[in-house]
């Protein structure tokens, strides 16, 4: 396989879908997605999106409740750029189709509020937004005659010029992709590429995130050369549904922003003992008390009491969780829903400006894959979606403008070169050391962090990816393998990152180091030295 467009877009969610119908006016565009074209995180996402709708909210208060949240990490030049287009770009979402739940007297849209929100500004779709945009966007992409999907197509590893030895300033000139299905080794050049590929929840045993989040895309920047920032703080959502059966399934924090409590075995509020904002604190307080109470209690779980909710209500706003819960015999009308808490967002990535590009000309990333700022050292709930669709467009609009203004177009990629690889005959040794990298990274490198644990993380990661190695190159590739060895190098890079943050901040927090640092706060940054 041998293609050709004007712009590579690697992921199938907001962000890779808004990229490619405001950037496909201009130019031919490829999707690859690595699953069904509906498989990203953004279909699973249940509260919503936030942004400025109300009279009695304002772009300040947003900005503010961003920073706040994000505990001194923000960039608030990037805190303003996001929030103040954001009217617009949900505004964009509809205008394509997106069905928000309007307000009951039909004047507006039905408004949610979350944890970290002084105003209600969260639009939703009952609770199934995500699937609702999803929906919206990809719809306008198969009706585009410029922009093609192609399922089942992971990109292996991104390909730059400086790789192909070849003259002239660095700049990226498309990726070798593995075909799912096929397991055939292709080359896509592209004159841009736009990376979307989501985050990397996967790293961890337990995770709210869909299978396809194994950092694809920070892993291949990473080996391409590109900054990657703040990898230490990964958010644990508070409330994943605690069953046996139960695969990943988000109890959305909407439930709690409309009124329900968390309690523990004992059936006592606990929230209130952590924060003034009880079970409104944002979200890394809160799965901070929640691993505090069980490490008190020895439970299993806590429980979210939704019993001040009138039951047509909840039927109403939250019926996918109440239908699923449902099936594993839990009616949250009469019931505490058991909850633990679970991997659920990286708020570092690969570095962008304002524009979504990264350190490598020509290379744009938006969505979880990206570090712009916005979110510091604790994401806002429902920032992300918003964050995906307003940097896509920003990429999308300097993407355009480049291709204007007259870009060289990059040297030619050669063929993959499978070397002396055979079949792989041990997929046992796969499994192994991916069911390794969750267990120690949630163990080790999970709420609470301590210089010791960190330091028995590195050391078996460093193992595993020198294992990794040597298997990677003696095999013909498969989906496993290539998300295997991404998982072994953002496990890698998360650990590197939380070593280095010798202070407790927002997402990370560390025995060794409970208060945050004095002084100036500074982003982590971890680059590749040049092979």
């Amino acid at each position: 396989m041998r293609l050709q467009a004007d712009y590579l877009v690697l992921g199938s969610g907001i962000a890779g879908l808004s990229f490619a119908l405001r950037a496909a006016a201009h130019g031919s565009v490829l999707i690859l997605t690595k699953k069904g074209s509906s498989d990203s995180a953004t279909n699973w996402a249940q509260g919503g999106i936030a942004a400025v709708f109300s009279e009695d909210d304002s772009v300040g208060d947003h900005v503010d409740d961003t920073l706040d949240a994000g505990a001194g990490l923000c960039d608030p030049k990037v805190v303003r750029f996001v929030v103040e287009r954001g009217h617009d770009a949900v505004q964009s979402l509809i205008d394509l189709g997106v069905r928000f739940d309007p307000s009951k007297d039909g004047s507006g849209y039905d408004l949610g509020r979350e944890g970290g929100h002084t105003q209600r500004r969260v639009l939703h779709a009952a609770d199934f937004t995500g699937q609702e945009i999803e929906r919206a966007l990809l719809d306008a992409c198969r009706e585009h005659p410029q922009i093609t999907i192609l399922s089942n197509h992971l990109a292996v590893d991104l390909v730059t010029s400086d790789k192909l030895n070849s003259s002239g300033p660095n700049r990226i000139a498309g990726a070798y992709v593995l075909d799912a299905e096929t397991l055939e080794v292709g080359v896509v050049e592209a004159t841009l590429v736009f990376m979307a590929t989501g985050g990397c929840g996967k790293v961890y045993l337990y995770t709210s995130n869909p299978d396809i989040a194994s950092g694809d895309g920070i892993a291949m920047a990473y080996r391409a050369g590109a900054t990657i920032a703040n990898m230490e703080f990964i958010q644990f959502h508070p409330t994943c549904l605690y069953h046996p059966e139960a695969r990943s399934f988000l109890i959305s924090e909407a439930v709690r922003g409309e009124g329900a409590v968390l309690r523990n075995a004992a059936g006592e509020a606990f929230m209130q003992q952590h924060d003034e904002r009880a079970d409104l604190a944002p979200r890394d307080i809160v799965a901070r008390s929640i691993d505090h109470e069980l490490k008190r209690s020895g439970d299993d779980c806590v429980y979210l009491d939704c019993s001040s909710m009138d039951p047509g209500f909840i039927a109403e706003r939250f019926p996918n969780i109440h239908a699923r819960c449902l099936e594993y015999g839990i009616d949250m009308m009469k019931q505490m829903i058991p909850v633990v808490p679970a991997a659920h967002y990286c708020c570092g990535g690969v570095e962008t400006d304002l524009n979504g590009e990264t350190d490598i000309p020509n290379l744009f990333a938006a969505g979880e894959v990206s570090f712009t700022g916005l979110h510091g050292a604790n994401r806002l709930a429902s920032n992300s979606l918003l964050e995906g669709v307003v940097f896509a467009q920003a990429a999308a609009d300097e993407a355009i403008q480049r291709m204007r203004d007259g870009i060289e177009i990059p040297p030619s990629i050669p063929d993959w070169d499978t070397g002396q690889a055979t079949d792989p005959t041990e997929s046992v040794l796969v499994n192994s050391n991916w069911d390794e990298i969750r267990r120690f990274m949630w163990n080790y490198v999970g709420i609470v962090r301590s210089d010791k644990r960190l330091a028995r993380a590195s050391r078996r990661v460093q193992l595993l990816q020198d294992e990794i190695r040597a298997y990677y190159w003696d095999f013909m590739l498969t989906p496993d393998l290539v998300e295997l060895r991404n998982l072994a190098t953002v496990a890698g890079l998360i650990v590197a990152s939380a070593q280095l943050r010798e202070e407790s901040r927002g997402l990370h927090y560390t025995v060794d180091y409970p208060e945050p640092a004095p002084g100036p706060v500074a982003n982590t940054r971890i680059k590749r030295r040049p092979q």
